[in-house]
């Protein structure tokens, strides 16, 4: 098969890469102890043992996770899998600086500490070679770990892989696909692996992928219109002027599936002028949503909360700055601030609609009395282009597509301690003491105590709102748009990974 991509992935080494792109090919190619079930809905976010025996037995204070690794497992080179691996493998992508590496530093005890130097191991992971036994030990309690365990980050990788990005020569993993034949930002291919056994709940696969990369959308959605690809990137948006003739023509074979996502300007609150309160405030006042979804071809649902809809903690509230654009009232708080004229740089991606996005919120910003002017990055070097911190990029473009459906995982883009120097994600470099109180409380809760808790996030989440750190627009869906050589019907679109490429089977 062939899949038409707008977008290089950000990293194909799995200690690096984070974008959709990315974990499309890295969680089939690098299953760690723990993974996700291959189905649509609200069953494919649920964990299950990948290269673990069973799921791991958790403490009665939830601060020790107990797992055994399958015994007899190999990695795609045939190298024997041992349990010291799982060791290694976490301090691998700390040491990258993957961009969610906060789930392990502030989480696992000796893990921050390896990060800055002054441990050459992480204390809380042990692990037995002869036993297959796997020990880890938090800090406290956090009910999300199960989901952390499940990352391609997460995945095991040989003892000994460097400790380099590796995304031209992706390394051996432990998973039914290898990612192989990089050629950067034009293709690569994810074949299925010769030495895979098969594990109960994740299937070896029924076609190979070759991944195409093509920086125009439209070119895209023509491929797989006229069958030259059998696959639009569920990651990219389907242009407007195509809509009406795929569904004409493709029926049965596109549709557009809901998503667990938030789309968003960020908003730095350390340098000028986002450092306001005032100009943030303004900032909600003068975007309209519905110009945006317009520019959308109707695929964003419209909103203005962080935790997006299908989310726990979702606020039902009224939006705080309202739906109707007030430009006059931002003019105004722009005014009173003594904050007209400030120079703004607005970071975008190429690819449409996103650049469109871009476009008019620059123009939004102007017309409240900013001077704004864009800057524009191919779009394979965005993310870890505006994830350095020293560029210290004042506002742009940011979406997330849930990691694992807890809010935790939306949260790490508002937690003071997911701020580092490079791959950082908390773009508007948010910190505080409110938010930081209430993530240590919530944070704890088991995954399957959720709705407990839910109203609290809720609140957290209107007052995240009213500080007005993001300028949040609405929740993305998605595009299942495939070949008719696909069995569409049995083509899974997953909650986490979108399409899932194992599934695919001809008709």
């Amino acid at each position: 098969m062939t899949v038409a991509e707008g977008t290089a992935p950000d990293y194909l080494d799995p200690g690096l890469g984070y974008t959709t792109q990315a974990a499309n090919g890295d969680w089939l190619a690098y299953t760690g102890l723990y993974t996700y079930a291959h189905q649509t809905g609200v069953g494919g976010g649920a964990v299950i043992p990948g290269l673990a025996t069973a799921l791991p037995q958790i403490s009665a204070d939830g601060r020790t996770y107990t797992m055994t690794l399958r015994s007899g497992l190999t990695y795609s080179n045939g190298t024997p899998v041992k349990a010291s691996d799982f060791a290694y493998s976490i301090q691998r992508s700390i040491k990258l600086n993957w961009g969610g590496k906060s789930f392990y530093t502030t989480n696992i005890v000796g893990a921050d500490a390896f990060d800055k130097g002054t441990a050459k191991t992480i204390s809380g992971i042990k692990t037995d070679d002869a036993t297959g036994k796997i020990t880890v030990t938090l800090l406290g309690a956090y009910g999300a770990f199960p989901n952390v365990l499940a990352f391609p980050s997460s995945g095991l990788v040989p003892t000994g892989t460097p400790i380099s990005n590796l995304t031209n020569h992706p390394p051996p993993g432990v998973g039914p696909y290898i990612i192989k034949n990089v050629v950067p930002n034009q293709s690569f291919s994810v074949v299925r692996n010769p030495n895979w056994k098969p594990l109960p709940g994740i299937a070896a696969g029924h076609v190979d992928v070759n991944v195409k990369i093509t920086s125009n959308t439209n070119t895209e959605a023509e491929m797989v219109l006229n069958g030259t690809a059998d696959a639009f990137d569920w990651g990219d948006t389907v242009p407007p002027a195509l809509v009406s003739q795929i569904k004409a023509k493709a029926a049965g074979r596109y549709n557009e599936e809901p998503s667990v996502s938030t789309f968003y300007f960020f908003l730095n609150t350390k340098v000028k002028p986002f450092n306001s309160l005032a100009a943030r405030q303004a900032v909600q006042y003068a975007v309209d949503r519905q110009a945006i979804v317009r520019l959308s071809s109707g695929t964003i649902e419209p909103g203005c909360y962080f935790l997006p809809p299908g989310m726990i903690g979702h606020p039902t509230a009224p939006c705080p700055y309202g739906d109707t654009p007030n430009l006059a009232k931002a003019k105004a708080l722009i005014t009173q601030a003594g904050l007209a004229g400030t120079p703004v740089t607005v970071w975008g991606q190429m690819r449409s609609p996103r650049r469109e996005y871009v476009d008019y919120y620059t123009s939004v910003l102007n017309q409240i009395g900013f001077k704004a002017t864009e800057k524009i990055l191919a779009d394979a070097q965005f993310f870890p282009t505006i994830g350095n911190l020293k560029l210290n990029p004042q506002t742009g473009f940011a979406d997330w597509n849930q990691d694992f459906p807890n809010p935790s995982d939306f949260y790490l883009l508002l937690d003071a301690k997911s701020i580092q120097q490079t791959n950082n994600q908390n773009f508007s470099q948010v910190n505080d003491p409110k938010v930081q109180s209430e993530l240590a409380a919530l944070n704890k809760v088991p995954a399957t105590q959720l709705q407990s808790v839910a109203a609290r996030w809720s609140t957290l989440d209107e007052y995240v709102a009213k500080q007005a750190y993001f300028n949040v627009y609405g929740s993305q869906t998605h595009p299942k748009f495939l070949s008719d050589r696909i069995d569409y019907a049995s083509a899974v679109f997953h909650p986490v990974y979108g399409n899932d490429w194992s599934s695919w089977q001809l008709k």
